[in-house]
């Protein structure tokens, strides 16, 4: 139920702000406005001032402002506060406040949170070294070490962490140019980034390129009674230097070495207070958290280092317009990549993709998470809104721009047969991305073989 309520408390944020776009523009037009409502279908309850009613609807996966006139198929009645009766350019100017105002929300946002707690881990913008490199994986395939250093990852020279976090994304189960430099030797290769799993489940361990976070060891915060690092003596605030003679700076390079070794007993080197004392432990099959085991030593690790800053106005509003560029390229490139078959469909996350994501990202510490998953989901909506699709507002934009073209209205009766179509479409697309998220749940990914 709080995943509902999170759901709804965002969605229904990022609607309102839509539909006020359309509805405050439309009333500084002039057209007569006679419906403002968060949702869909039945009318739940809600108020009427003037010529609006203002409503909340049943289905509360969207909403709607309802103008005067603007029905497709229904001809004009000479009424001056229709929608239709209004020059193009301002049916252009209403249908484009929308996603303006989506993008202004984006902007709003992520400028409110840098100024009052910007927060970044240091190593995601950072050079991309890697801590190690877990055998039979893909990236162990390219010859790539640990510590080595990637120069080259698709198309991007010299990339952050950060961005080959999204280019392998955008690239689920595609070879890749690929370049790493080790030993001041530059290696030019591919690699195939693969996810068996699917995009949702994807992460850049799987593929075998796991960060170097921080350059200082492991840190003890808290350690799990009975288990291997309670048994073999470790304490809080100790530092593992080495295993096994490697030097390791975080716990998912860590664990990944654990599993390689398949349980088998390891070697410690741990500095406490200033001595560095010899330990032997043994790896245990333990709860991951998600329901399968692990090799695990059984301690809580200090968390990589973060820059936390409170930016001024102008610098936070520099600091939102690269982050939501970032996030608009991305998005627009993804929808060009699903045209091409470069992306599967199935990678969409419907309501209930979107609820999970907004449930883990409330949990997270700060409110970086959060706030930059409504900027994100504010920009997706905007952008998917100018979509030349019938229905949309980038397919009525389109209408509108071939009407100047041609200097008279499309027949209504042909309008009228898009919009069905359209509305077809996109309720089998809807259900679609639903069945996505439906199978994404345990209860169907438990079942898989």
């Amino acid at each position: 139920m709080s995943t509902v309520l999170q759901l709804a408390i965002v969605l229904g944020i990022m609607v309102l702000v839509h539909e006020f776009g359309h509805f405050a523009v439309a009333k500084l037009c002039g057209i007569r406005v006679e419906v403002f409502s968060i949702g869909f279908g039945k009318r739940l309850f809600g108020f009427k001032r003037g010529d609006t009613d203002y409503r909340l609807s049943l289905l509360p996966l969207g909403g709607y402002v309802k103008m005067a006139g603007d029905n497709p198929g229904e001809a004009p009645t000479g009424d001056p506060g229709e929608f239709n009766a209004h020059p193009r350019w301002q049916r252009v100017a209403v249908a484009l406040a929308g996603p303006v105002a989506n993008f202004i929300l984006a902007i709003g946002l992520m400028t409110g949170v840098s100024m009052l707690h910007n927060e970044v881990q240091e190593y995601i913008s950072g050079p991309a070294q890697t801590d190690y490199i877990p055998a039979k994986t893909a990236a162990a395939n390219t010859g790539i070490h640990s510590g080595d250093l990637i120069v080259h990852y698709d198309n991007i020279e010299n990339p952050t962490w950060d961005q080959v976090a999204i280019r392998s994304l955008l690239n689920i189960n595609q070879t890749i140019p690929f370049s790493f430099v080790h030993d001041g030797q530059r290696t030019d290769t591919k690699i195939f980034v693969e996810a068996k799993e699917g995009a949702d489940n994807f992460a850049l361990d799987k593929l075998g390129l796991i960060p170097k976070m921080q350059p200082t060891p492991v840190q003890v915060s808290d350690l799990t009674p009975n288990t291997p690092a309670a048994h073999a003596g470790l304490q809080p605030k100790d530092q593992i230097t080495t295993i096994d003679g490697l030097q390791l700076h975080s716990v998912p390079a860590l664990l990944a070495y654990l599993q390689d070794q398949a349980g088998k007993p390891a070697s410690l080197s741990i500095l406490r207070n200033g001595a560095t004392i010899p330990m032997q432990i043994t790896p245990e099959l333990l709860d991951s958290g998600d329901g399968s085991k692990l090799y695990r030593l059984g301690f809580t690790p200090v968390q990589p280092p973060v820059k936390v800053e409170r930016l001024p106005l102008g610098k936070a509003i520099v600091a939102s317009w690269d982050f939501n560029k970032k996030g608009s390229l991305l998005i627009v490139e993804v929808l060009k990549r699903m045209f091409t078959r470069q992306v599967s469909v199935r990678s969409l996350s419907g309501p209930i993709g979107i609820g999970t994501q907004i449930h883990q990202a409330v949990q997270m510490p700060g409110w970086m998470p959060l706030i930059g998953l409504m900027s994100y989901i504010s920009l997706n909506l905007g952008i998917f809104n100018l979509l030349p699709i019938p229905i949309l507002d980038g397919g009525m934009i389109l209408f509108l721009l071939i009407e100047s073209i041609i200097r008279r209205d499309l027949n209504q009766q042909i309008k009228e047969r898009v919009y069905q179509v359209a509305f077809v479409c996109l309720l089998v697309f809807a259900v679609m991305v639903i069945f996505n998220d439906l199978t994404k749940l345990p209860l169907f990914t438990h079942l898989k073989p």
